[in-house]
This record gives C-alpha cells, structure tokens and sequence, in this order.
C-alpha cells in the first residue's frame, strides 16, 4: 500500500459527510466496552501491564541479540531466515520464493505488515494470485479497498453493503443474513485452502528462545495458512520478538483482552519450524522474514522508541474520539488511530503526515486504553513540535512562513502586561464587524476554519484584571 497521508482533511472531512460509514463506526463501542469488561475481570492487571511494558523495554535494549537468536533457533529446526532493510526487500524475498517454487496461488492470513509491503500488488504483478482469507481482509480485498482497523479491517461496511459486493464480484444472491454471508465466504475460500502452493501470515510474536513464530485469530484460517500449503512464510517487523515463551504468556493475556476483550483467542497458534517426520501436517518448508522499514529510526530516537511496544491491539482506536469519527482510511496509510499518528510519518515521512500528529485531542484515552501503557499523547506532542520547529528532524520542519510570523506574533502580544493590554485593545477593536451578542460565529479567511463547528466569546468590553480591580475598591 502506497502512503497517501497528505490527505487527512479532505479524507477525514469525507468520513464524517458518510453517514453509513459514521452508522459503521458505532460498532466500536462494543469493542471498547468489551475491552473494559476483560479488564475488570482479569486479576492483577497493572501488574501484567507493568510487567509487559519492563519485557518489551529490555527486549528493545538488546534487539540485535535476540534476534540473531531468533534466527540461529529457526534455523535449528530447518526454516529459513531473512532480514529485510526495508519493505521493497521483504516483497521481493516473498515473490522471487513464490516464483522459484512455481506457486501460482497464494493464501494469506492477515497481515498489516503485507500491507506495509504492497505485498498483493507485487505478487499480482508477478503473476501469482494472492487471496485473503481472513473474513474482513477477504471483504475488503474484493472491495478493492484497504484496512479500516487493525483487528476488524472491514468494520465501515453494513452486511447490505458485503451481500451486494458479494453479488457483484461473486455472482452470487443478495443475502440478508449474516450467516449466509459468512458460509458463502468459506465455500469461496475453501478450494483456495486446498489449492495454493504458498500460505503467508504475519507473526503477532516471535519468542527467541526456542525460534516460534505465535499466531492469534479466531477464525481459523491462520491454521490453514501454516499447515496446508507446502511453503509457509511468516513476515514480522523486527519488534514483535519476545525472549521467552512464559513472556509469550503474558502478552497473550494482554493482547486478546484489549483487542476483542475475549479471555483467550479462538485460536492461538504457535508455528516452529516446517513439519517434522511424526508431524499430521505442516509445511515443508518456512521461511521467517523479519523486517525493518523504519523500525530502526524509532528505535533510535529515544523520544518514540516505546511507540515499539504497541502489541496492534486497536484498543487505542477503539477509544480515540478522532478515530471514532473519522475512521481508519482517512489516515491515509497502514497504521490509523493514534498509534498510526506516531508510527505512520516516521514510516513514511514526517513531513509527508504532517497532518497526523495534530489528529488527536490529546486527551488521554489512547495511553489509558494501551495495555503497556504507552504515553501516545507526550510522543504526539514531541512529533508536533518537530515539525513545527525541527529540532531533532530539521529536514522536515514544515511550519509555513505564514504561521512562524503568527506565532512570534502571538508571542510578543503576551511578552508583558504592557503588550497585552495593547493586543486586547487591538482586539476588542478587531472584533466589532464579526462578534454577535456576545459571540464570534464566523472569523475571516485564514481563520475560518476555527468556526465552521464552532463559535467562541467575544472578547470583553474591559479585561478581567480591570473589572476584578474595581470590584476590590469596592
């Protein structure tokens, strides 16, 4: 997927003007509520919380030895490993082993990395058909689309709008019950299991100790995605690597319950290398491609480093009022919400997501909803300040000529009491051909974007300091 970040107003602006898409929206109140359930019922949850937050701090401070560990256990148990410097590399390690296999169809669990990757664009174009099988990846795929949410990637859609893309690209009835819908998907899907020469999922963990790749779901298809075809490959960013598999245990916990708010997963599958002799099933080979793309700048910048941490469990778009409204395309990238606020431009370019780091109330609901605590606000407020002053990214300073002026300009005007009282003169002045009863419904162009939601106060007849000196004289 190409970043088109440069577009949240126009996206976001046509979001809110959608009102099936705002109708859609409302499901994330179960998701959030759900999640807020599991909590209060799971024991000695900060502790976990704490202790999840300290594994992945330490695992980050010796990232390179975990990961050559990573890498020497897989290899003991016969797979293959690849370290991809940037998503171009990762895609093309997978094609070339598609072609090199003769695969032709591919099957694929979901993956927001692979979206990072345009891992379906590429594989399309090299002739071999990649096909999602995860309900709501399989429905936005035929849709032509991408991802809305990190664990319901097809949550803007009504079951109306799935029955009639079913019927269009299907060629199938107009069905009005669920369940319907979903035994159409299987039955679409299940030659696909049993004819492709390729399964690719992601990896929601790598445990470094014993070289296992860890898999959540709760439909099944990442069983099928590692056990039918005869070539498994597995894509991780380079962060999702645990030491231990009792550290495996938990973040489990933590992940399931902040996502669905389930105490455990439908499935939880944990992959080691391909099939052994004794093994049912399994593939004969699996390859682990571990990926950078950007992972490395975070990690060096000790500002965003714990931005790391994130398990993708969508708790934070689940209670971000931003998110809720404006939903996951208008971000413009992989990543939505307030993680993909932090993660997208320093992925892409901060320059080019300008827009992104000021999407945010900064209220707080995004770190109270992390289950390892990540303080989203502090690093979006960091991000802000980059661009608008350059510190630590000079090169992607992108405050206009216009605002720095009006910036110094609002910085002298509150330099002194002299100046400020000069700038409510200037003001009280200013205001009389807009100000209403009292009110400010509209501002002139470049300030009216401020009102078209909302009015503000007029400024008073006389400042509080006066009014407050004269009621003290009596």
């Amino acid at each position: 997927m190409q970043p088109d970040t440069k577009n949240f107003r126009n996206a976001a602006a046509a979001a809110l003007a959608n009102e099936n898409v705002q109708a859609n929206l409302a499901g994330l109140t179960g998701f959030h509520d759900a999640r807020l359930d599991a909590r209060r019922q799971t024991p000695q949850w900060d502790d976990a919380s704490e202790r999840a937050r300290a594994i992945k701090a330490h695992t980050l401070d010796n990232l390179d030895r975990y990961l050559l560990m990573m890498e020497s256990n897989v290899k003991k148990t016969g797979g293959h490993v690849y370290f991809a410097s940037d998503a171009a590399a990762a895609a093309s390690y997978v094609v070339d082993l598609a072609r090199e296999k003769g695969v032709e169809l591919v099957i694929k669990s979901k993956s927001m990395l692979s979206e990072e990757m345009a891992l379906n664009s590429r594989l399309e174009e090299s002739g071999v058909e990649p096909v999602e099988t995860d309900l709501g990846e399989f429905i936005v795929q035929l849709a032509g689309e991408t991802p809305f949410h990190i664990i319901a990637p097809a949550i803007h859609k009504s079951k109306e709008d799935v029955s009639e893309l079913f019927r269009d690209k299907l060629n199938v009835p107009l069905y009005e019950d669920i369940g319907d819908l979903t035994r159409e998907a299987r039955a679409q899907l299940r030659q696909k299991f049993l004819a492709a020469g390729m399964g690719i999922t992601g990896a929601n963990f790598m445990v470094a100790e014993t070289g296992t790749v860890a898999l959540v779901t709760n439909e099944g298809n990442g069983r099928m995605c590692t056990s039918m075809p005869k070539v498994h490959v597995a894509i991780a960013g380079m962060e999702r690597i645990v030491p231990s598999m009792e550290d495996l245990g938990t973040f489990l916990r933590l992940l399931i319950r902040s996502a669905t708010g389930q105490m455990i997963s439908s499935y939880v599958t944990t992959v080691t290398g391909p099939r052994k002799a004794a093994d049912e099933d399994g593939p004969e080979e699996f390859h682990l491609v571990i990926v950078d793309n950007g992972r490395s700048r975070l990690l060096a910048d000790p500002e965003l480093r714990e931005a790391l941490y994130c398990l993708r469990c969508g708790a934070c778009l689940n209670a971000c009022p931003v998110y809720k409204k404006v939903g996951g395309h208008a971000y413009g990238w992989v990543y939505p919400g307030p993680i993909g606020a932090v993660v997208s431009p320093m992925l892409t370019n901060l320059s080019d997501a300008k827009d992104l780091p000021f999407a945010s109330t900064l209220c707080g609901a995004c770190r109270e909803a992390c289950p390892v605590n990540i303080d989203l606000p502090r690093m979006l407020l960091y991000m802000r300040k980059e661009l608008t002053q350059g510190e630590t990214y000079p090169e992607h300073k992108s405050r206009s000529t216009v605002e720095a002026a009006a910036m110094k300009g609002w910085r002298a005007s509150v330099s002194s009491g002299l100046m400020m009282r000069l700038a409510n003169a200037f003001g009280r002045f200013a205001q009389l051909p807009i100000a209403r009863r009292g009110r400010i419904n509209r501002l002139p162009p470049p300030l009216s974007g401020w009102t078209r939601a909302r009015s503000f106060p007029a400024l008073a007849s006389k400042p509080f300091r006066t009014r407050w000196r004269k009621r003290r004289r009596g």
